[in-house]
């Protein structure tokens, strides 16, 4: 008995080793830094630096118990909520819409609702700016969240517009010609069916407000200090090692994260085959 393995050339099996080798050098130049801080923030020393001193949980406590950084956790979370909501809403219909037959100037605005990815976050900081400093909307709570949403509406856009090339239209015209109002059918036919790509684009449009800092610094007043602009100041005034515990409470929420949209995935995928079976 023979294997197919024992028949692939040795280019090509080379081939597969470097690649092999190659991913692994990646993944371990982006995993490094990671590495290296997240045990200072278990550090009991008031320095960055090795070896560790002795194992401690202040920077923890400094960190959900400041007021600086309860405020900018509160912040974060109230805007990053905010942003999914209404960057998931507009996403879906605007997906929903792009989804449909083909219409004039269709690609024109497919790129319109793609371009925050294209386009440099500084240069969208600061158009933003200038767009809002004479509506009075600098310095405000609304005009961040309107920010973030415009930047996270591509990301829904994305994963909902994904989800529906595997939406069966047959469904959709079953249940108009039972005469099922559109908005039933959406709630009752489409949203179901989608749903596994609309949390994913919730999701990951919490992540970008919750991560973004540039916005934030062109748009914030003092009171509207984020988790990220808080990371900023506290580099740039003074490193304290509660920055390196922030840092680890945001990489274990990115883990989460990704575990979730992992799932939400395989959920999709799951309907798409129980679709195609039916």
């Amino acid at each position: 008995m023979t294997f197919g393995h024992e028949h692939r050339p040795l280019s090509q099996r080379m081939t597969r080793l470097a690649l092999w080798v190659i991913t692994i050098l990646v993944l371990t130049y982006l995993i490094a830094p990671l590495l290296a801080i997240i045990p200072l923030s278990f550090s009991s020393s008031a320095f960055l630096n090795y070896p560790i001193p002795s194992f401690s949980l202040h920077w923890y406590e400094d960190f959900f118990s400041s007021p600086e950084w309860r405020l900018a956790i509160w912040n974060s979370l109230v805007v990053g909520s905010i942003t999914a909501l209404l960057a998931t809403s507009l996403g879906t219909l605007a997906a929903l819409g792009l989804n449909r037959a083909d219409f004039p100037f269709k690609r024109v605005i497919t790129g319109f609702f793609i371009s925050p990815l294209v386009v440099p976050v500084i240069i969208l900081a600061v158009g933003t700016y200038f767009f809002f400093a004479p509506l009075r909307l600098t310095g405000t709570y609304t005009g961040i969240i309107l920010a973030h949403t415009t930047m996270a509406i591509p990301f829904v856009v994305i994963t909902v517009g994904a989800t529906l090339t595997g939406l069966d239209e047959n469904l959709v015209r079953a249940a108009f010609s039972l005469g099922a109002h559109p908005v039933r059918v959406f709630f009752k036919v489409i949203l179901p069916l989608v749903l596994p790509g609309v949390i994913s684009g919730a999701v990951i449009a919490f992540a970008t407000s919750l991560d973004e800092v540039v916005m934030i610094l062109f748009l914030a007043g003092p009171e509207q200090n984020t988790i990220p602009r808080q990371m900023f100041n506290g580099i740039k005034y003074y490193l304290s090692p509660t920055i390196t515990a922030v840092a680890t409470v945001l990489v274990v929420v990115s883990i989460a994260i990704l575990g979730l949209v992992g799932l939400l995935r395989r959920r999709m995928e799951k309907l798409r085959a129980s679709a195609a079976e039916h």
